[in-house]
């Protein structure tokens, strides 16, 4: 009797004909040990219970195989990858855009942007641009952004102190751990 035949293009798993190995351990449906064997006895075996023999574990010597029913071994794989991907937190950076002669109000709506961006859990990269003359004065502008970030202490750390990049200083800002 020859064994199932499933679709696995989506895994580089070897399962019932295709595993050509002289010995393998094998692991029943129930998790108990069955001992090391030939893997046509393993897969008559795994015929005989009407499940896949599927290698679970290739560069153990002898290799791993279990005795289990593949599409749901992969239906279950699928699902906890699900899980873990909705328990993962996507950090985004969000980009303030200042230039050093910017006034007060516009500075004040720019912070209170800010805020709400590190209040949701982002992280904010502070460019402060540079155009024709005003990149003679480029170090004496670290002030605005040393105050853009002492007026968010509260809800921010500074995560990278300002730094030149090209035509620009740039701050970055994470929010403060609770």
């Amino acid at each position: 009797m020859q064994g199932r035949c499933i679709d696995i293009s989506d895994n580089n798993v070897q399962i019932n004909g295709q595993i050509r190995d002289k010995e393998v351990r094998v692991i029943g449906e129930d998790g108990e040990q069955l001992g090391i064997m030939s893997a046509e006895e393993a897969q008559r075996i795994a015929d005989e219970a009407e499940l896949d023999l599927v290698k679970i574990a290739p560069n153990a010597v002898p290799p791993v195989v279990k005795i289990i029913d593949y599409s749901k071994y992969r239906y279950e794989q699928k699902r906890r990858e699900k899980e873990q991907k909705k328990k993962q937190k996507v950090i985004e950076v969000k980009e303030v855009r200042l230039s050093p002669n910017i006034d007060t109000n516009d500075l004040n709506t720019k912070i209170n942007a800010a805020r709400k961006f590190l209040e949701k859990g982002n992280k904010i990269k502070v460019n402060l641009r540079f155009r024709g003359r005003e990149l003679s004065r480029m170090m004496q502008s670290t002030h605005i952004l040393e105050d853009f970030a002492e007026k968010l202490s509260d809800v921010a750390v500074v995560d990278r102190q300002p730094k030149a990049e090209g035509r620009s200083l740039v701050l970055i800002l994470g929010p403060k751990k609770s």
